[in-house]
């Protein structure tokens, strides 16, 4: 997977624009779009027969012209519009289609169907009429293509604004939108297909891309490849998780501080007593250390909360996780040392940051803004922000994620990438998708120490 751009309808609609400024005709855009369209079809579905529902606005022009360029082909094609169009491209585009155009409320099922209604800037719902039509239409279909976007969907927030069909495939044009990775509209299709119409659209925001990692180099050390703390509390378990992910991420050493109880990672974890304070404190002067965990079991009395104290006055990279996270949040912005990591989920982040206006995308941004620390907004799609204003969106994670010892195992996954690269913002991406390729491989019905068995793999298959 490539990284790819994600922008909203707004900066879309600017990119088109400047490429129209720069000289680029405004129909050969749509030109450019519909034979991307066509071409996904093609490949998809052959000669079967064909039903393009199109709109009324340049959606709609895409689909004409797809539906040109396909009974080009040979495809048996029919056409059925949602009244008359109403851009000048698209009733250029629907022009040039000289074949019938069959009303909506009418037109019968085909083998395919490709929904053109409505894309990108969708503000309002469909008309029920409508969208009962869409989804029979849909429903009847075999194959199924939503350009650009399905109708009904909020091209920003991922919200659905009315009922939408699910579709084999959806045909992002130009760049991908917040809606194609954001849920609930990120369910509304099996695939997602981001086709090139000659648009630079910007680049902060971008799809989680499969990481390119490394071997150590020949000279390396256990110390070199990056040493990691973990600060555990009260939950011996869910620290040892997150330990024994550290050390299987590529780190070189990790060191397990507890409160005494007998470790249950490997024994090549190194497992030490730091109860009090200044135990902690005195562990964690070592300079040698290059991140430090806290959060997973760490407890929420007094005592975790001193831990906590400790572990934010070390002068360490840190990662801050689950309890340490809880006794962060009071409503305000967290005070943590700049270059951390977080790593909430939805009730945390509130926790954390408030009910912060916007998309997902929006929230994280803002909050990595803030509190001057990368965030990893975590969920179903994951958002990760850092507060130069990049940010990287992980889709379509598997469901079986939702099981208690996970989220301390993707800590700890942060932990040791951050002790390798020394990079927040990259440590926690690649972290992010190791965790979802080695759920991938897992399969269903996981427990989070399976996790931990399967990242060796994840890892070996990006060097």
């Amino acid at each position: 997977m490539t990284p790819c751009p994600v922008v909203t309808a707004a900066q879309m609609r600017r990119a088109e624009q400047a490429a129209i400024a720069a000289g680029v005709d405004e129909y050969r855009l749509m030109e450019r779009a519909g034979a991307a369209a066509a071409e996904i079809v093609w490949r998809a579905g052959g000669k079967r027969d064909l039903l393009v529902l199109c709109g009324p606005g340049n959606n709609g022009g895409d689909g004409f012209v797809a539906a040109r360029l396909l009974r080009a082909r040979g495809v048996p094609v029919r056409v059925a519009a949602l009244g008359e169009s109403r851009t000048e491209c698209s009733r250029t585009a629907r022009a040039a289609w000289d074949g019938p155009v069959e009303p909506l409320a009418t037109a019968a099922p085909a083998t395919q169907i490709v929904d053109a209604l409505f894309g990108t800037g969708l503000t309002r719902g469909l008309d029920k009429d409508v969208a009962d039509r869409l989804a029979a239409l849909t429903g009847q279909a075999s194959f199924s293509y939503a350009i650009d976007l399905p109708s009904g969907v909020e091209t920003d927030s991922g919200a659905l604004l009315s009922q939408v069909p699910r579709f084999g495939i959806c045909i992002a044009l130009g760049a991908l939108k917040p809606a194609h990775l954001l849920y609930p509209a990120a369910s509304c299709f099996d695939r997602l297909v981001c086709a090139d119409i000659g648009v630079d659209a910007p680049d902060k925001v971008q799809r989680l891309a499969a990481p390119v990692l490394s071997s150590p180099v020949p000279s390396a050390h256990k110390y070199s490849r990056g040493l990691v703390a973990v600060a555990g509390g009260d939950m011996a378990g869910a620290s040892s998780l997150a330990s024994h992910a550290a050390a299987r991420s590529g780190a070189g050493m990790v060191r397990h501080i507890g409160l005494g109880q007998p470790g249950r990672g490997p024994d090549a974890l190194v497992e030490l007593k730091g109860e009090a304070p200044d135990q902690l404190a005195a562990l964690l002067r070592d300079r040698r250390l290059a991140a430090v965990l806290a959060g997973p079991g760490l407890g929420r009395d007094d005592r975790a909360r001193a831990r906590l104290d400790t572990v934010l006055a070390c002068g360490r990279p840190l990662v801050l996780d689950a309890d340490a996270l809880t006794l962060l949040g009071d409503g305000g912005d967290p005070a943590v040392p700049a270059g951390s990591v977080l790593t909430p989920h939805e009730g945390e982040f509130v926790r954390l940051f408030g009910d912060l206006p916007g998309s997902k995308i929006d929230r994280a941004a803002e909050a990595a803004r803030r509190c001057g620390a990368v965030v990893i907004y975590k969920g179903a799609d994951s958002v990760i922000a850092a507060p130069d204003g990049r940010v990287a969106i992980a889709s379509g994670a598997s469901s079986w994620l939702s099981t208690a010892g996970t989220g301390d195992v993707l800590a700890g996954l942060v932990a040791g990438r951050l002790a390798v690269t020394g990079d927040p913002f990259r440590a926690a991406c690649e972290a992010l998708w190791l965790h979802g390729e080695a759920a991938r491989r897992a399969g269903p019905a996981f427990i989070a120490d399976d996790l931990i068995a399967r990242l060796p793999a994840a890892i070996a298959c990006r060097l």
